[in-house]
Parts: structure tokens; sequence; C-alpha cells
């Protein structure tokens, strides 16, 4: 298992190495296991793409992203401006039902509203916005709405967790309740654990997953 200061050390070459966003405004604290970024970024495609860049890392388990959007005076933009390219976002993209969803911008930061029938037209919402220039930041708000109650739910889910060879379906447990799904158990790194959350909300009738995975890392 890597101590806190290795943890450190992998997170802060990750985040010099990664080009795909500026890391020089980006403070990194780590305390058992649990990586705590902050300071700030010149946008909020670079906010995300650093969380993204840190949930790779071996031996991380859990982040605390509280990085602080700062837009510089050229990357300011109305958010008349905003609603209209987020709306314009969302009907161009053919997974999204953007009849269902309200945008609302308020200095700079984008809340979606509305109601979809599965989580990757609410991920894909999301997607959609968070590369719009002038965005502080996103709030999902959209609920599911579930087409039907699925009695063989958690059927569904172990067969998934069987087909992807990274996942060991027996150490997860899987307790459903009314469209509620609650993961426990434990699995080798946080992408398993996202993994089995993704497997999760791919199955019919899903409202909510709660994800009570354990990361046990191997010493």
């Amino acid at each position: 298992m890597k101590t806190d200061s290795e943890l450190m050390s992998d997170v802060q070459a990750e985040l010099e190495w990664n080009p795909s966003f500026d890391n020089r405004g980006i403070v990194v604290a780590v305390k058992g296991a649990v990586v705590t970024l902050a300071g700030h970024v010149s946008s909020y495609t670079d906010k995300w793409a650093a969380e993204k860049a840190i949930k790779e890392i071996a031996g991380v388990r859990a982040i605390a992203n509280d990085i602080e959007v700062r837009l510089g005076s050229t990357s300011l933009r109305p958010d008349k401006d905003i609603a209209e390219a987020a709306t314009f976002a969302l009907r161009s993209n053919v997974t999204v039902p953007a009849a269902d969803i309200q945008v609302i911008v308020n200095d700079g930061w984008i809340t979606l509203e509305g109601k979809t029938t599965y989580r990757f037209q609410k991920d894909a919402a999301e997607h959609a916005v968070r590369n719009l220039w002038g965005v502080k930041g996103i709030s999902n708000r959209i609920e599911l709405k579930p087409q039907a109650r699925a009695g063989d739910v958690r059927a569904k889910i172990q067969k998934a967790f069987h087909r992807h060879a990274t996942l060991d379906a027996n150490k997860v447990n899987v307790a459903v309740a009314d469209g509620a799904i609650t993961l426990s158990g434990e699995v080798s790194s946080w992408h398993e654990r996202d993994e089995a959350e993704s497997a999760a909300w791919a199955a019919p009738g899903v409202t909510r997953v709660d994800n009570q995975l354990a990361v046990h890392i191997q010493a």
C-alpha cells in the first residue's frame, strides 16, 4: 500500500505530466489516501480534467475537488449567450432528450433540470455543455424517470459484472429496493468501483445508485 507521501508524489507527477489541462494553479493535499484538489484553474474543463486524471492513479480512495474556476477577462461571457450555447449543444447531441431538459445560467454557472429515462442521457447532457466557453461550473439536477419497475434488476446487474473482466462479481453485493440500488463489498481499484456503478446504472428501472464499495488496496 502506498504511503500518503508516495501518493502525493504520484499525484503531483500526473498533474505535471498530463497535457490536457493547465496545472499551474492547482494545490494538492493527501491524507489517508484521500486526495484534495484546491487552488484555481482558468476553465471548468481544466477542473474536470484534473479530477479525471487523479482517478486513474492507483491507491486513490477518494477525491475532494475544491478547485476554483477563475475565468480571465477574455473568457467571460453573458449568461444569455451561455444559455443559448448550452441549449444548442443539447439539441445537437443525439443521445440527449433536449426537449425534456431546461437550462438555467447564473453568473456562468449552468444548472440542468428536467427528466430523462436513463442515466447515460443525464451524463450526456452534462458532457454536452461541459466545454462551453464561459462556464464556471455545472449543477446536474436532471431526474431519472424509469420506464418500468424491473423485478430482475439484481440478476441483470450481476450478469453485467460477470461480463466485465475487471470486476469480481463475487465480491460485490447488490441490494434492490424500488429502483434504488445499493452496492457493497470491495473492489481492488477506483476504476473497478466506477465500473460497478456504471453497470448498475445501465440496468432498466434504476433511479438511484448508492455506491458503498470499498477500495481494497493490496499491500
